[in-house]
Formats: structure tokens, sequence, C-alpha cells
């Protein structure tokens, strides 16, 4: 179990407004260098709002895992490494014109950002904490 798994807390996110919660999600992406998807024997497990087909994203591997449920209980968590973040995916899914939600949890939507939006974020935060 990582030390991400550990400071795992449904209760206190749950707590979170979107704002706070996306802080959380870039915080955290960031510490680990990773973001975790939910996929299944297709790839990535895909959304849709109203007005956007998304991928959702979680910080921890046990908050993707704990919305895998009804008609995504066969997803399983997979870990996307920063680099390849920003390598493959925020291109692929700009490309794809796909927007990105922010840590879905049950009887929450998540905040959904452009793939460029997240990226910037995770890069800003990265320099910062490096410096």
């Amino acid at each position: 179990m990582s030390a991400q798994d550990n400071s795992y807390d449904l209760a206190a996110i749950e707590k979170l407004n979107d704002e706070q919660l996306y802080a959380l999600f870039v915080r955290e992406a960031v510490s680990s260098d990773e973001i975790w998807i939910l996929t299944d024997q297709y790839g990535s497990v895909m959304l849709n709002t109203e007005d956007e087909d998304c991928v959702p994203v979680w910080p921890y591997k046990k908050l993707a895992e704990a919305w895998a449920t009804g008609e995504w209980e066969a997803c399983k968590a997979e870990a996307i490494s920063l680099s390849k973040w920003h390598s493959r995916w925020t291109p692929g899914l700009e490309d794809d014109e796909f927007a990105v939600v922010v840590c879905p949890t049950e009887g929450r939507d998540g905040l959904v950002v452009s793939p460029l939006e997240l990226d910037k974020a995770l890069k800003k935060r990265k320099q910062k904490q490096s410096t």
C-alpha cells in the first residue's frame, strides 16, 4: 500500500467543493507522479456529460476503485505516469476533443476541465514543488 493510499479518506474528500477537490487532485497527482484512470476491455472508461465526452481521473487508486461499481464493477484502476499523461494523454484527448472529469465520486459528477487546462495546472504545481 502506498503512502497515497494511507492518506485516502473518502469522508473528508466528499466534503470538499469542486475547486478544493481539483486542488487536491493536482497536488496528489504531482506528489505521486501519477494519475489514476479506470479501464475495461476496450480501454479507458469514458463518461458523457450534457456537453462533453470525458475521461474520469482520480489521485488515488482506492478512490478510482470506489467508483467502479454497478455497470463499472468489471473495470480496473490503472496508473498513468505524469510524463506519459503529458506526452500522450493530453495531446490525444485534445485531438479527440475529449475533456477530463476530475474525481467523480458517488453522488458527485466531478469537475470537468480541458486536457490543456489540467496539463497546465499539473506542470505549474510540479514547477512550484521543485523550487
